[in-house]
């Protein structure tokens, strides 16, 4: 026997032991399970779609302190979930730890919020990757023109993209990220050399380290609660790392290979994250212009590129970037549907039968369509907000992705704390460090999640004089909306008949399966 075929026997195994038979292709090497999360991270599509979030909240200072600031809570999370990830290697990630640890409840409150956030991050990754699309189409000649309208269009039709090749099969899936990682480490050698040589003008390191921006508009707490607002930036970057956990079922020798994914992930990401955009920072032309709406038209960094280079080589790297973004939502959807196919195939969803159905080239084809088809509807209200607060809805997106995601990787490691040494850990383990670093991890994601809900306009407060709807952040809205109908749904129905994980493997006499279609 091959080491490869005891790897493989062994993953099996230890899948039976957690309930479930062998039914996703297991062809997924350790690299190809990095790949996928850093390929949701994406630092060429968070830390450049939403640099303007940053930039307004803060400004530079937000860019050259808040990302290793967040990188450094970021590992803490990582790490934390990296032991839960080798102990209990499934597809249900998160919310099948937070069901083992805690019973159904925390499961099903966990999986729902795990949901929310993968639909809310994909919606995110397409939207931006249709911004910086849309400039390379017209940049390139085919004149669409970069009003919402246009951004849409692409943004529905990369949605539609996706789609179409996450049901081609696993094995290309697989590829595609393998290139992607590769991809974004050339791209963003690129970037920094390109801006680092050839820009018309550099920054003083004063004015990256020093210079600041409150332009929340929000009449309290000054810069530093604007420098807080705009670290929605690296923390929106660093989502999506639980994809490494969600392909458990499709890597060999996933209980170690997944914990490493996640680990990984972060601290690649951190580094050439770092580089990319101090490389942007400095070479921004004009601090003012580049945060006028009327000139960067809502994203900075096109008008950085535009004005800092000449055209070949602006036109270069937003092409650089508009891939990497494209392979971003690419690996989203594959990410996500691995999540709602598991879920599904615990009878947690409405329809679970149809979401939890494979195809013959072991896709779950229908999970796919669900997944971008409710990232498509999340970004409709920024068609219907005034074309000036566009930006608005697509950052609102990044705050319930962002608040969805970290909650649901934060249950699991609140009860991973309650267990204490009663957990039975796999593999990759923390050892005695994971107290200290499980709350730290909690500390970070509650002051987040408290941070990503307030409007960043004190016209989106109800108290002040001027409200408008316009102004809201419709973040806490969505997620307190979606949150209390499954909160009723659970005690109304769900508390009844929703067990938490189902066995596939020996299952008693009339147990249902996934289905398996031709």
């Amino acid at each position: 026997m091959t080491a490869t075929q005891s790897r493989s026997d062994d993953d099996e195994r230890r899948l039976a032991e957690l309930g479930y038979k062998q039914e996703l292709a297991r062809s997924w090497s350790g690299f190809s399970n990095f790949a996928i999360s850093f390929t949701i991270v994406s630092i060429l599509t968070g830390g450049l779609a939403s640099y303007g979030i940053g930039l307004a909240n803060g400004g530079p200072i937000t860019m050259a302190w808040g990302w290793p600031l967040v990188s450094v809570m970021v590992l803490f999370v990582g790490l934390a979930m990296a032991e839960l990830a080798s102990a209990y290697p499934t597809s249900g990630g998160l919310y099948w730890w937070a069901s083992e640890l805690g019973g159904p409840v925390w499961g099903w409150f966990t999986g729902w919020f795990n949901l929310i956030g993968q639909i809310a991050v994909t919606a995110a990754i397409d939207y931006g990757a249709a911004i910086f699309t849309t400039a390379v189409l017209n940049v390139i000649g085919v004149d669409i023109g970069t009003d919402r309208t246009a951004i849409f269009l692409v943004f529905s039709g990369i949605l539609v993209l996706h789609a179409v090749l996450n049901v081609i099969g696993p094995h290309l899936s697989a590829v595609i990220n393998n290139v992607s990682a590769w991809w974004h480490v050339g791209g963003v050698a690129l970037f920094v050399v390109v801006l680092g040589f050839g820009a018309r003008h550099h920054q003083s390191i004063g004015f990256v380290f020093t210079k600041t921006v409150d332009n929340s508009a929000v009449g309290f707490g000054g810069v530093a609660f604007s420098f807080l607002l705009g670290l929605l930036h690296a923390q929106y970057t660093f989502t999506g790392y639980d994809a490494s956990a969600h392909m458990s079922e499709e890597t060999r020798d996933a209980s170690r290979m997944a914990a490493k994914g996640i680990i990984n992930t972060i601290v690649v990401s951190a580094v050439a994250g770092y580089l990319l955009i101090m490389a942007v920072t400095f070479a921004i032309p004009n601090l003012d212009d580049a945060l006028d709406p009327t000139k960067n038209s809502g994203y900075p960094v096109i008008y950085i590129l535009q004005n800092s280079l000449n055209s070949f080589w602006s036109g270069l790297l937003l092409i650089i970037a508009a891939i990497a973004q494209l392979f971003c939502g690419y690996a989203s959807v594959t990410a996500a549907s691995r999540m709602l196919f598991a879920f599904a195939r615990d009878g947690a969803v409405p329809g679970s039968k149809l979401w939890a159905t494979l195809s013959a080239r072991r896709v779950p084809v229908n999970a796919v369509v669900f997944v971008s088809v409710f990232a498509f509807i999340l970004l409709i209200p920024s068609m219907l907000v005034p074309a000036a607060n566009a930006p608005t809805a697509y950052a609102a997106a990044t705050s319930v992705a962002t608040i969805g995601l970290y909650i649901a990787y934060g249950i699991p490691v609140l009860l991973r704390l309650l267990r204490g040494d009663r957990f039975q850990a796999g593999p990759w383990q923390l050892g005695r460090w994971y107290r200290p670093i499980g709350i730290i991890a909690l500390i970070w994601i509650v002051l987040i999640s408290v941070l990503f809900i307030l409007p960043t306009d004190d016209h989106g407060y109800p108290w002040v004089d001027g409200f408008t709807w316009n102004s809201v952040n419709y973040a806490p809205i969505t997620l307190v909306g979606v949150v209390g109908a499954i909160a009723i749904w659970w005690f109304v129905s769900a508390r009844r008949w929703f067990t938490g994980p189902k066995r596939t493997v020996e299952e008693p006499p009339g147990a249902e399966e996934a289905p398996v279609s031709a």
